[in-house]
């Protein structure tokens, strides 16, 4: 009878969870420029929502935008999605610009909150010049070629190079089958690609852009009750009356990623590595300095292989640290050390000088860091060579010159009494109790004194 009641209060505890699970939205937050981590954590989301069963996923989003790679994962995520997924613009004055526009068109739902806006949605190149058609003021000789055989034919403006039209042609055919799918206004969409065009929340409804204005997730919820959108092929009719919540939070190891991806963060780790291993070639066997630079080396470079680095940039950091280490040992009245000031400062704005929105880095900060860099430099090539330059403290050198005390009169060979170790000594001149002598020699383990003067 036992066995049974168990029994029974397993099941209806297995049924009452899996009908948990069934009344959940997941929410999972976008915030900031849209990188690795950000992309890993929205895909951990969605895949949360599908093992639970939640009935939708709603994706609160506040970006400029971000890279390609990581957009084109999300939006892939949302497409594969069996658990329905509303892109969220909110709170009020949060914006979905340049990728995040994508992910918006992408999404089985698009809603935004008040005074939000989206769109900006034009490429940009990994030098930071935007694919717009104003750029087309150069044209390649072929093209110059084909626009004759083809008479006065009017032509929309294309970009100068065939890189550049391949981008925005790509860009365009992306965003307009992914606003397509839904029913959205694919033309708007193009228009945010060519023309880096952008809409406020209430223009955005109008325009068919997006599906609904909501307050917050419960205005939100409200309005998609009842919805009818088409996920996996199927279409579904949306229940999302008396549900519950979960904000899925980011592990702590997303986290971490998210951090490390930071341009300001890296540049920061990049210089606690160097200075590190600088400390640990100038002081062998100091071990923490060499341990903490290596790893933060490492993690440096992981920021540099998930974000968009000119290399001309971090090869003119390098050269500024050096010519900042080189005006501490070889003093050239500042001019190797403003060199490298100016040299770092221009690298560090060179190296995340992308145009990709998020992914700069202020000039208020890099200044500030090289100014500290400098004289960090500067002093820790002072102490590393004020060390070097004090006497030796074991060894035969660290003896002759010393003082010791004589334990007893003698003339010849007697004991001195030296740093709290007593030592056979020998004199050519008689020696007293208590005197105070001068080592000059150390022969085997035997002193060659004299009296002190």
């Amino acid at each position: 009878m036992r066995t049974k009641a168990v029994l029974v209060a397993l099941i209806l505890g297995f049924l009452t969870s899996a009908a948990s699970a069934a009344d959940t939205v997941v929410v999972v937050e976008l915030k900031g420029a849209l990188g690795v981590a950000t992309a890993e954590h929205i895909i951990s989301g969605i895949e949360h929502a599908e093992a639970i069963g939640a009935k939708l996923v709603i994706i609160d989003m506040d970006t400029p935008g971000g890279l390609m790679t990581p957009m084109r994962d999300i939006i892939q995520a949302i497409l594969n999605s069996s658990v329905p997924v509303a892109t969220y613009v909110s709170p009020e004055g949060a914006r979905a610009d340049s990728a995040g526009t994508y992910i918006l068109m992408a999404s089985h739902i698009a809603a935004m909150a008040p005074t939000t806006h989206l769109g900006a949605a034009t490429p940009v190149s990994l030098t930071g010049d935007g694919v717009t058609p104003e750029d087309a003021t150069e044209e390649d000789p072929a093209d110059e070629e084909q626009g004759e055989e083809e008479g006065d034919a009017e032509t929309e403006p294309q970009p100068g190079t065939s890189m550049e039209r391949k981008v925005l042609n790509d860009a365009i055919a992306y965003i307009r089958g992914l606003a397509e799918r839904p029913g959205r206004n694919a033309d708007w969409a193009e228009e945010a690609v060519r023309d880096a065009a952008t809409l406020t929340a209430r223009e955005a409804l109008e325009r068919n852009v997006i599906e609904f204005i909501a307050d917050d997730h419960a205005a939100l919820l409200e309005m998609i009750d009842g919805h009818e959108i088409e996920v996996a092929g199927e279409t579904v009719a949306m229940e999302t009356s008396n549900v519950v919540i979960e904000e899925y939070e980011a592990s702590w190891r997303i986290k971490i990623l998210s951090a490390v991806a930071n341009p300001e963060i890296v540049l920061i780790l990049g210089m606690i590595g160097l200075y590190g291993l600088m400390y640990e070639g100038w002081n062998p066997g100091a071990i923490i300095p060499g341990v903490v630079g290596i790893i933060c080396l490492l993690l440096a470079a992981y920021g540099l292989q998930v974000l968009p680095v000119n290399y001309a940039g971090l090869a003119l950091i390098i050269v500024g640290l050096a010519l900042m280490t080189a005006e501490a040992f070889a003093p050239s009245f500042g001019a190797l050390g403003l060199g490298g000031i100016a040299a770092f400062v221009f690298g560090a704005i060179m190296m995340f000088d992308s145009g990709i929105p998020g992914f700069g880095i202020s000039l208020t900060f890099v200044i500030s860091v090289a100014v500290m860099a400098a004289l960090f430099v500067i002093w820790l090539v002072g102490y590393v060579l004020k060390l070097r330059r004090r006497g030796a403290v074991s060894g035969a050198d660290s003896i002759i010159g010393g003082v010791g005390v004589a334990m007893s009169d003698f003339a010849g060979e007697g004991k001195v009494w030296r740093e709290g170790e007593a030592w056979a000594a020998r004199s050519n001149e008689p020696i007293t109790k208590d005197q105070q002598v001068v080592v000059k020699n150390l022969v085997g383990l035997t002193l060659e004194i004299e009296p002190k003067k």
